[in-house]
């Protein structure tokens, strides 16, 4: 039956795809250029580290830059809601989601915005800030708006999976072909030569390969912070045995470890159970991740110190992805 569900699935997506390339169901077109970070899959793929580098290096290279994102898991039920104006972050995780008050608090310099519909945030975004290259977070399936350029984050392992509820892709593996470029991730996942031949079939041209690259440790509120020496995890993201191993490729020791579903929202009792299972355990501190940070606040009750360990997407052959988002840019100027 499940197979059965996620062909109808796969195929309902299909045809959606199909009625927006035909003119069947409107698009809109904004007047400033856009950018569309997306994945095929659900969940850890290692999108939101991509859409951070590249707002960096659009805005690294001179361009104005918006983070447009549909706030999941936030409160907000109007058209567009700005985060951060590029110097003070406005909103909170309530309204806003984890991921754009994370994205905005980590991209000064940059406009984030959320709301359901893009092009409506698009818009917004143009009346109040003026022309600037928009970068929409998971935005692959959100064939409403026209973009310039779409870059697909594409699990080393997605192809072999099937659309949902069967597996855990949002469309078929087919919809790559809408994909200027593919940008693969959780390459661990994979041999070298599977990762070859992953290239060949996409095409050499349009792949490049995306590592997971530790910046260090921080405090919740961003400063330096040193590493612990003995540490309880705290993390509720997908796949967060990637952050375990990350961990514990810095050298820290791994006291324990207390994983909840991806987006959930901690409440003082799982606070309080955590606590005491880290001091338990012997852990001199939390560490969890940046996206989990921001939902720890406000919360109390840990009882530890709670350190962050940063996370960056590192894309080999980087300055081909420069090349194409500043020609982007810079033809729509």
């Amino acid at each position: 039956m499940r197979q059965l569900l996620g062909d109808a699935f796969g195929g309902l997506a299909a045809l959606r795809a199909a009625a927006y390339r035909r003119g069947l169901l409107p698009r809109a077109r904004l007047a400033s250029p856009v950018v569309s970070v997306g994945n095929l899959g659900v969940g850890g793929s290692g999108k939101t580290p991509v859409v951070a580098r590249v707002a960096e290096i659009l805005r690294d290279a001179g361009e104005e830059v918006a983070v447009l994102s549909r706030g999941y898991g936030g409160g907000f039920r109007g058209e567009a809601l700005v985060v951060s104006d590029g110097k003070t972050v406005l909103a909170g995780m309530a309204e806003a989601g984890d991921e754009p008050v994370m994205l905005a608090r980590a991209l000064p310099g940059v406009v984030v915005a959320v709301g359901p519909r893009r092009d409506a945030v698009g818009r917004a975004v143009e009346a109040q800030f003026g022309r600037r290259v928009l970068v929409l977070d998971d935005g692959f399936q959100h064939l409403r708006l026209e973009r310039d350029l779409d870059l697909v984050c594409l699990d080393a392992r997605d192809l072999e999976d099937r659309p949902m509820p069967a597996g855990r892709l949002r469309e078929r593996p087919s919809a790559l072909d809408r994909a200027h470029l593919v940008l693969l991730t959780r390459l661990e996942a994979a041999s070298e030569d599977e990762v070859r031949a992953l290239e060949k079939h996409l095409g050499p041209e349009r792949t490049l390969r995306v590592a997971r690259r530790v910046v260090g440790w921080t405090s919740p509120d961003g400063a330096l912070a040193s590493p612990p020496a003995r540490a309880f995890l705290l993390a509720a993201i997908a796949r967060p045995e990637r952050f375990e191993r990350d961990v514990a490729g810095c050298g820290v020791t791994v006291a324990g470890r207390a994983f909840f579903r991806d987006h959930h929202r901690f409440r003082p009792e799982d606070v309080a159970r955590v606590a005491a299972e880290a001091r338990a355990a012997g852990a001199t501190a939390i560490a969890t991740t940046a996206k989990d940070a921001v939902r720890l606040e406000g919360v109390p009750g840990l009882g530890l110190p709670v350190v962050v360990l940063a996370i960056a997407a590192e894309i080999a052959d980087e300055a081909r992805l420069r090349a194409r988002l500043l020609a982007v840019a810079r033809r729509a100027a």
